[in-house]
């Protein structure tokens, strides 16, 4: 993804926005009773598919509402945004990652769920409070169907090969590195043949690090206003940051970019552990359905912390009148019971609201339920821009194992680059 999409979206949203949403209205299908509503997602197979199918469910029992889905690549989807609404071909829901929402909101592209249908209270009583990471100026702009959390997945077979318990995966950071060495191995130069531990800041790592590691060790990355970065507040987040990297470094049990990267690595059984999503799961039914693997919960230390993240859907600024009816309709719809349980089975994401996440079938499962066993304490960070944070992550890491960089120098570095992104970010506001 272009480092320049908020300069983009900036630029093209603020300035065209009301002239974008126009063209978007007048060029809209309405034929007699039927509204037409354009939503907007990335492609991902399994929720393209599955959302096809709920526009049809939700089509069946809305006849005066249509919903046509269009789909862009994951690492080309704000560019699209910044390129298509110019052009009045924007939508009138859109699915976004909940890191990029304030820059959404900034721009004026999305307005606040209405409180009529969203009611603060019910979204603070029912979901997990990791969804309050979009709520900005006192306001929800956004609503997600689905959660994910960070969890250990394990490969049971190299495990019983090394001769480890496969129902006894590590609990703390110290066991994390004891199995990720007895799971290394390398040939006779040092190369590393299989790797005890996937480790790619690009992926998950950089969530697994601030939201995982840091509050685990007990420190923290802001500020409860969000406004000041705190990272290099004593010694919680520097440790953290030097355990992370201590896999590439002094244990020697990863490499950035292994077999291509963590999942592949994972899948093809090169690596034997992996830190990853509840998305994950759906990719390893689908590509590796003989993959013997477990999922356990995040290895921990003093305090319980794991990752969390999610996509979520906001109507954007000027759909009104009947349309935003539509839209508030299949936005209430898509965070159903029903809707959220037929999400897990076919994504792998989790449900959103709690009720429905804590039932027994869903954590008494042996795949699902570590993830789910996290939700009450998974932290989702706050981001100001989400490319460009997780950049300076792996900028920080990249400094330390091909610059050559101490750990304690990039930290700060790190630190201190992020405040800069946070000064800017509400110097704009």
């Amino acid at each position: 993804m272009l480092k320049n999409w908020r300069a983009l979206l900036y630029l093209c949203l603020v300035a065209l926005i009301l002239a974008a949403c126009s063209d978007s209205e007048e060029g809209t299908e309405e034929e007699g009773d039927v509204i037409t509503l354009e939503y907007w997602q990335y492609a991902f197979d399994a929720k393209v598919d599955l959302m096809d199918e709920l526009i049809e469910e939700f089509e069946s029992e809305n006849p005066g509402i249509k919903v046509e889905q269009t789909n862009f690549p994951y690492d080309q989807y704000n560019e699209q945004v910044a390129v298509q609404v110019p052009a009045g071909n924007g939508p009138d829901i859109i699915n976004l990652f909940y890191g990029w929402v304030p820059m959404y909101v900034d721009s004026g592209y999305l307005q606040p769920l209405p409180q009529d249908a969203f009611p603060h209270e019910e979204i603070e009583d029912e979901f997990f409070p990791l969804v309050e990471a979009t709520k900005l100026d006192g306001e929800y702009w956004t609503i997600p169907t689905a959660v994910r959390t960070l969890a250990l997945l394990y490969n049971k077979d190299l495990f019983e090969e090394a001769g480890l318990d496969p129902d006894s995966p590590p609990e703390t950071w110290d066991e994390l590195e004891e199995y990720a060495l007895e799971l290394t191995k390398s040939d006779d130069s040092g190369r590393l043949e299989q790797s005890g531990l996937a480790w790619e800041p690009a992926q998950q790592g950089h969530h697994w690090l601030r939201d995982g590691l840091t509050i685990q060790n007990g420190g923290q990355v802001l500020s409860d206003d969000r406004r000041e970065v705190v990272w290099g507040e004593g010694d919680a987040g520097l440790e953290a940051f030097k355990y992370w990297l201590s896999f590439p470094t002094d244990l020697n049990t990863s490499e950035v970019g292994f077999f291509t990267d963590d999942v592949t690595a994972f899948m093809t059984e090169k690596a034997a552990m992996n830190i990853d999503g509840s998305f994950r799961i759906g990719t390893l039914q689908k590509d590796a359905p003989d993959l013997n693997y477990g999922v356990a919960p995040m290895p921990g230390k003093d305090e319980k912390s794991t990752g969390a993240s999610f996509w979520t859907n906001g109507i954007t600024a000027d759909v009104e009148g009947e349309k935003l009816d539509a839209a508030v309709k299949f936005l209430e719809f898509l965070t159903s019971k029903e809707v959220m349980e037929k999400w897990l089975d076919g994504t792998g994401e989790l449900p959103a609201r709690e009720d429905v996440a804590m039932q027994d079938k869903f954590t008494e499962d042996e795949i699902y339920g570590p993830f789910i066993e996290s939700l009450p304490f998974a932290n989702a960070h706050f981001f100001v821009d989400e490319t460009k944070e997780r950049d300076l992550v792996i900028d920080a890491a990249d400094r330390v194992l091909l610059e050559g960089m101490s750990p304690e120098e990039s930290f700060g570095i790190l630190v201190e680059e992020t405040q800069a992104l946070f000064n800017e970010y509400w110097s704009e506001r």
